[in-house]
């Protein structure tokens, strides 16, 4: 019988931390209440690392380390100890972005597949996380993405591209093809992040190019879902669909999405209806319509539920006792953002699911981009700072009774 899973739960929650990392999540969550600081710090830091000035310091010891596992992978170690004592693994990412050039995306690439290497000699690391835009320029998939709509699986034919454009296509499936080689023999699962919808129809296409090819037997690579996209649960089907047509398992990681002001923004500035749903509520309704869907459909689903919202982890809890699915079921998995939901990640895992973090590791001038992404996130997602904060605040109330 599945365990009805409580997240206010604080002494379990932030059992894994210790008094003076509790108090520097707190200073942290209480300086993102303040939209304008966070808008001020996203556009200030870039540019003060741009110049030199002295704050690696100041960042190492604050935000980084509340949402970083180290700079290195030797420094994650530490980290992944802690969290395998309370039986909650790591969704190991490399959290530098790509820097447009050949010579970077071939660096990414083997970082990737160290990575690989590393996360199949621990117990505690599952699955590592990529990104495509690691490995290509943006403009070449976004060149692509224009090729391949309306269907969203099927990669351009060649002939519609330039003899460089050919030898670049080419290039990026040689580097998806060694990532993965190298996951299916460590049985560590891929994880392809979403990104840009501009370009997301080229990172779907990709990634079920591996997927037809790699999880006849087991799930090895995973696309990613955003749901507070209008086509995300029609994205879905297709996959299941295509997974039950062609008998393999389809690995799909569901998100809410972490570019709601851009996708915005550029539907705006070139006229088209915007691709996200216009409240919280109905990315909320769609999230957990695609959960309904998906875990109905577990035989041929590999699913990982990486969301932040409680009322949606309850919810796949209680699905799974629904359809009489253990906890430990192969095919679930629960995963938040390190540093952020302890109150999610740690009472699942206490109560018997299969639970991670996701987490970013790599040189501070590289992490930033992705720091100050977790910085606008926690703002604009109503009440996640209030509610990080109010429940941290109540383990230090504790602790000191």
């Amino acid at each position: 019988m599945n365990k009805k899973v409580s997240f206010n739960d604080t002494a379990i929650a932030f059992s894994h931390k210790t008094d003076k990392e509790l108090a520097q999540a707190h200073f942290i969550f209480s300086l993102m209440k303040f939209q304008w600081l966070v808008k001020i710090g996203t556009k200030l830091t870039p540019l003060a690392l741009r110049w030199k000035l002295p704050i690696k310091g100041i960042l190492r010891n604050s935000i980084f380390k509340v949402f970083i596992g180290g700079e290195s992978l030797e420094e994650t170690k530490t980290v992944l100890k802690t969290l395998n004592q309370y039986q909650v693994k790591a969704i190991l990412d490399y959290g530098a972005e790509g820097k447009e050039n050949e010579e970077s995306f071939t660096k990414t690439c083997e970082e990737f597949i160290s990575l690989i290497h590393y996360a199949g000699a621990q117990s505690s690391a599952p699955f590592i996380s990529i990104k495509v835009t690691g490995l290509a320029r943006f403009s070449f998939l976004e060149k692509l993405n224009n090729l391949i709509q309306p269907h969203p699986f099927v990669l351009p034919n060649p002939e519609k591209l330039s003899k460089e454009e050919q030898k670049e296509l080419q290039l990026l499936l040689a580097k998806i093809t060694a990532i993965v080689e190298a996951a299916k023999q460590q049985h560590i699962g891929v994880l392809v992040d979403a990104e840009e919808t501009w370009i997301q129809d080229t990172i779907d296409a990709l990634t079920f190019h591996f997927v037809k090819l790699y999880n006849q037997e087991q799930a090895v690579i995973f696309n990613t879902i955003q749901f507070y996209r209008t086509a995300a649960f029609a994205l879905l089907e297709e996959s299941i669909r295509l997974a039950q047509e062609h008998s393999f398992t389809v690995g799909i990681k569901m998100v809410r999405g972490a570019y709601m002001e851009k996708e915005r923004l550029r539907a705006q500035e070139y006229d088209y209806a915007s691709p996200i749903h216009p409240t919280k509520q109905a990315t909320d309704d769609a999230f957990n319509k695609g959960l309904a869907y998906a875990i109905a459909n577990l035989e041929k689903v590999h699913l990982i539920i990486a969301s932040h919202n409680e009322e949606s982890n309850s919810y796949a809890t209680e699905l799974l006792a629904q359809y009489g699915f253990p906890q430990q079921h192969p095919h679930i998995h629960f995963s938040q953002l390190y540093g952020m939901s302890d109150h999610i990640t740690f009472n699942l895992a206490k109560a018997g699911y299969a639970t991670s973090k996701y987490l970013p590791y790599g040189p501070i001038d590289d992490v930033v981009p992705y720091l100050m992404r977790r910085a606008e996130e926690n703002t604009s997602v109503a009440g996640q700072t209030s509610r990080e904060l109010q429940l941290i605040e109540q383990e230090i109330k504790r602790r000191k009774a």
